[in-house]
């Protein structure tokens, strides 16, 4: 029965008020929509501080391809990528200098969500920021370099929508197509942890506070 008073757009508004949820992407999966809204403004304070310092690059993979999305990291590692392979490093290779330190607010969401997604106790060591702008993407991957596949992967979604790519534990998987947008948190691990996962091509588009663009934050435990 159709409420009575609520139009289309009264109604969106309604619904993104509305609690937080969890949806399950996987077994060891899930996606809490909305679960970063309430760290919003910390975040965005906490990111603009860990950019002065580490400014966005666009890495290249080994095989020399320039990667459409840009990258920085925060905590005691930093995941990165060039003609000598994957890995992570205590220093970022443009400064020579440690990564900054990863922000409180940073770990208290991360923890709060992978308590929320059944991995209490999670304290990550490493944060990969990607920024994506419209045309980036992400292709299917595994977050295989870490040291500690226990550990689940909490990936924080910030500015624009974006359709993301999770797939099985082999490539050939058909990979379900999840929309996500601002402020919800993916965490995945156990069965899922080396799952393939990525990021459709990024739409054109202007978000109210984030602008043409979408920050993912992915803190995982390297070692």
């Amino acid at each position: 029965m159709k409420a009575r008073g609520f139009t289309g757009s009264l109604f969106d508004e309604a619904a993104a008020a509305a609690p937080r949820y969890r949806e399950a992407l996987a077994p060891g999966a899930v996606l809490l929509r909305g679960f970063a809204l309430d760290a919003e403004k910390e975040l965005r304070k906490a990111l603009d501080r860990i950019v002065a310092s580490a400014p966005f690059r666009h890495m290249v993979t080994p095989g020399g391809y320039r990667m459409s999305v840009a990258m920085t990291n925060c905590g005691e590692f930093g995941w990165i990528t060039d003609r000598r392979g994957y890995r992570y490093d205590a220093l970022d290779p443009e400064s020579g200098k440690p990564w900054p330190k990863l922000p409180a607010v940073f770990l208290d969401l991360a923890s709060r969500a992978a308590t929320a997604g059944g991995y209490p106790g999670f304290v990550p060591d490493a944060c990969l920021i990607n920024r994506y702008e419209p045309g980036a993407r992400l292709s299917l991957h595994q977050d295989r370099n870490e040291k500690d596949f226990d550990a689940p992967i909490v990936s924080v979604s910030l500015g624009l929508p974006a359709t993301f790519l999770f797939g099985g534990n082999d490539r050939s998987d058909r990979p379900r197509r999840v929309p996500i947008r601002h402020g919800d948190v993916a965490v995945w691990g156990g069965p899922s942890r080396l799952a393939f996962h990525g990021i459709a091509p990024l739409k054109e588009a202007k978000h109210e506070t984030m602008g043409r663009q979408r920050i993912n934050l992915t803190l995982r435990r390297a070692r």
